[in-house]
């Protein structure tokens, strides 16, 4: 009884700091108590001043000795059972439709992650008689062990004109894992070893492939164009064919060769002109001899 009471006195004072849970346990030498809520600040006050007056508070009148107060901030307050039904609470004390409510709260549940979410709204919703309406999404459990260990349940009440009306908001955790989930997992398959005194077989190894007549003639001819160029042409021909068609012939040494060949053409050109100048010389002196 005294803890019931303690808990809803605890409920009251923590309410606008979005009371989510209280864990009480009583040791040998004093009574632990964790809030979680969601603005600590609000809880802890200015120096401690707060958080002192509701221990003294608790140690005078539900008989508490020696009450340690801690404050837990709540992670994810959308997946808290307590912190949305308040929030429910307020919305319909502020003069929300109660469908309007009950929709909203549910979608941020389950936009939060949830795997099922439940809210229950009784009272006299729309008229002078009692109505509960439910609101429910995902997978829920409503009894045996499974609804007990993995449903979190939070209860508030809101007052209305009409009367109070209550709010029950149940949530299954993301992380809930139920007796019917069945997962496989995936082995690898690792290659046998062969036993001992066996040798292993070896690779196989990749056949050379044969080059056609038409390519074999085109890199002989390439290769025969970079031996001229570089003075080779006697190492070409004591070479056999098979020798040369082993030879890799890069792009680089392509264009050198091309650009050695037009180097030497035009150094040809130039020596034919100067021969065929000198006879013309040679011509006219003689005539002029005449």
């Amino acid at each position: 009884m005294k803890r019931m009471l303690l808990k809803e006195y605890i409920m009251e004072n923590t309410r606008r700091a979005g009371f989510g849970g209280v864990n009480i346990q009583r040791t040998v030498t004093c009574t632990r108590i964790t809030l979680e809520v969601e603005r600590p600040g609000l809880v802890i006050g200015r120096k401690g001043g707060a958080i002192k007056r509701m221990g003294s508070v608790i140690e005078s009148k539900f008989g508490q000795e020696n009450p340690v107060i801690e404050v837990e901030e709540v992670k994810n307050p959308a997946l808290n059972p307590y912190i949305m039904a308040e929030k429910l609470a307020q919305a319909l004390e502020r003069g929300w439709h109660f469908r309007r409510a009950g929709h909203a709260t549910v979608r941020s549940i389950m936009a939060a992650g949830a795997r099922g979410c439940q809210v229950i709204i009784a009272g006299k919703l729309t008229g002078e008689r009692h109505r509960t309406e439910k609101f429910t999404k995902g997978t829920i459990k409503y009894c045996g062990d499974t609804a007990q260990r993995l449903m979190r349940v939070g209860y508030v009440t809101a007052k209305l004109k009409p009367g109070i009306i209550g709010v029950t908001v149940k949530i299954m955790p993301p992380d809930a894992k139920l007796p019917d989930d069945i997962s496989f997992k995936e082995e690898e398959v690792k290659p046998e070893a062969p036993p001992e005194g066996v040798v292993a077989p070896a690779a196989p190894v990749p056949a050379e492939e044969e080059i056609p007549a038409e390519k074999e003639k085109e890199i002989l001819e390439k290769a025969k164009k970079v031996a001229r160029v570089k003075g080779m042409e006697e190492v070409l021909e004591e070479e056999a064919p098979e020798d040369i068609l082993k030879v890799k012939i890069s792009e680089q040494e392509e264009q050198e060769a091309e650009k050695e060949g037009d180097t030497e053409h035009a150094r040809e050109g130039s020596e034919g002109a100067e021969a065929t100048k000198e006879a013309s010389d040679k011509k006219r002196i003689s005539e002029e001899k005449k």
